[in-house]
């Protein structure tokens, strides 16, 4: 009996996406009042609204070079992060959390997930599909803030740089709406890049959607079995429709 609810369990685990999920009060900053930027960092599945631990993360803007402290606090009922950010120039700002490695036993791997987010200050909006340079990073093709609910959006999955074909990515609302869906298939979106590494989809409601490509590199030792274990890299993107 235990080793069926045990198997139910990890069935459960296995159909629900992992996200790192990366919000903030705002994309846009057009008044001075609204500089202030709050950020939400938390692990989840963000349709079904599931909290998981998160230990600290990092958080940067632009480049590895511009660090901003984060501090702890609980979403979900589990350890999450905040942080704030005071922007005083007009600009394109590109926002990134590095994780510590995940490791999910239901699946016998580690997950490391690096979500972008892009926030146009002033109205500049100039140098939002140019890449930060990550490892693993999704670049948007279309303007990723001022998006309607129904509007098409389109991005570019790269890998070291370069574009990543044949690519999965999972796609999920961040579900603050209590929407219900038919069934498991419908919580986790999923579409795979073309030859050019570029995947398209529509957000057919308002809020947040995430975007993780996912690509499986490397091997993580565990401390605890003391084997290694694939890891599973994300390239995440978060992005508003209005």
């Amino acid at each position: 009996m235990l080793k069926i609810i045990s198997t139910l369990i990890m069935l459960l685990t296995l159909s629900q996406a992992h996200f790192l999920t990366f919000m903030s009060n705002t994309d846009v900053v057009d008044d001075k009042k609204d500089s202030t930027l709050n950020f939400d960092i938390s692990f989840m599945h963000p349709f079904e609204q599931n909290g998981m631990t998160m230990e600290k993360p990092k958080l940067f803007v632009n480049s590895n070079d511009n660090k901003i402290p984060v501090k702890e606090t609980t979403k979900l009922g589990h350890k999450a992060w905040s942080a704030k950010y005071k922007i005083n120039m007009p600009g394109v700002y590109k926002f990134f959390v590095e994780p510590q490695p995940y490791f999910e036993p239901a699946e016998g791997k580690y997950i490391i997930h690096v979500p972008k987010l892009i926030v146009d200050a002033y109205g500049l909006e100039e140098g939002w599909d140019e890449p930060i340079g990550l490892k693993y990073e999704i670049v948007p093709m279309v303007k990723p803030f001022g998006l309607y609910a129904g509007n098409l959006f389109q991005g570019k999955v790269l890998h070291n740089g370069k574009p990543a074909s044949n690519v999965e990515v999972e796609v999920e609302l961040y579900n603050n709406f209590k929407l219900k869906a038919p069934n498991s298939s419908h919580v986790t979106q999923v579409v795979k890049t073309d030859d050019n590494g570029i995947f398209s989809f529509v957000m057919n409601h308002k809020g947040w959607w995430g975007f993780a490509a996912l690509i499986e590199e490397g091997k993580i030792k565990n401390k605890d079995d003391g084997k290694e274990y694939p890891v599973e890299n994300g390239a995440l993107l978060w992005i508003k429709a209005y």
